[in-house]
């Protein structure tokens, strides 16, 4: 890789779903191109859909302009071929948690990226180095893990892979902050900083509840009125959707086989059942369709 910095006009987003959505809207919104590529025009049309109910809220706020939100829409281009892709100076991986579905998808990136491209991954657990095996100069992998919802949260882990470069490191950073977004940067482990910390408090409530030791409004309102917390962490979990939290919380007790990341039996079943929290419409609590 060049010495410089690249510049980025043109993002690649593989995958469409609610994180892919998120950060495709948060790029355009920044005033970059980008590319949304998934597996089928159903899914695509999905993505479109997602994009603008959520453009429609911002401008119902007052958040965004009517203008402005026309201008977005026409910098988020959709498509289900690889090679609408080949021309994105940044790339961002962010296909469901599953590593081996992680995995196929860099290696396809590797094929049609230009040597001097960003690569990244969207992941919230996997270590980065196991993303970047396929990729021949993993010195320009990186994590850009961001958070949900993408458009309101401001926060983006820069995760530096075991080759990734310094200087992908300031091309991710200077990204993120080009999208209104405050990076911080973590070394390349299980869960890196933010779920690292947030995945042990959220399964102590879990097991909790699992225990009967109080219901879940009241360990919810515990954490709410005694901590100041704007959410409970059963509440949290099915924001989250506990099918990716659980994939979290294995990722990490995988790693460092310390029990408090790993899920309780409840939490595997909720998942086989389908109750996966709000995206579902039932978790811990039950939602309005």
């Amino acid at each position: 890789m060049s010495t410089k910095e690249p510049e980025i006009n043109l993002v690649g987003v593989v995958g469409g779903g609610f994180m892919g959505t998120g950060i495709a809207e948060s790029v355009a919104a920044a005033g970059l191109h980008v590319v949304v590529r998934d597996v089928d025009e159903a899914a695509l049309e999905r993505a479109r859909e997602a994009i603008e109910r959520s453009v429609h809220r911002a401008v119902q706020r007052d958040k965004m302009s009517s203008e402005d939100a026309a201008e977005l829409r026409e910098r988020i281009e959709t498509t289900t071929e690889w090679q609408a892709l080949r021309d994105a100076d940044l790339f961002i991986e962010a296909v469901p948690e599953a590593l081996d579905l992680k995995v196929d998808i860099m290696a396809q990136i590797e094929e049609i990226a230009a040597p001097q491209a960003v690569i990244a991954s969207n992941t919230s657990s996997i270590p980065i180095a196991q993303l970047a095996a396929p990729v021949s100069h993993r010195e320009r992998v990186v994590g850009l893990h961001f958070f949900s919802p993408v458009p309101v949260m401001k926060l983006v882990e820069v995760v530096r892979g075991l080759d990734t470069s310094d200087e992908t490191i300031e091309t991710a950073k200077a990204f993120a902050e080009r999208l209104d977004k405050r990076p911080i940067v973590t070394k390349d482990r299980s869960g890196f900083i933010v779920n690292m910390l947030l995945v042990p408090y959220l399964m102590a409530a879990v097991r909790m509840y699992e225990d009967g030791f109080a219901s879940s409004d009241d360990i919810d309102a515990g954490m709410q009125l005694g901590c100041g917390h704007p959410m409970g962490p059963l509440a949290l979990c099915d924001f989250i959707g506990l099918d990716v939290l659980y994939s979290v919380c294995t990722s990490l007790f995988e790693e460092f086989k310390r029990d408090e990341y790993a899920p309780p039996p409840l939490m595997k079943r909720m998942v086989a059942s389908g109750r996966l929290g709000r995206k579902s419409g039932r978790g811990f609590y039950e939602y309005a369709s």
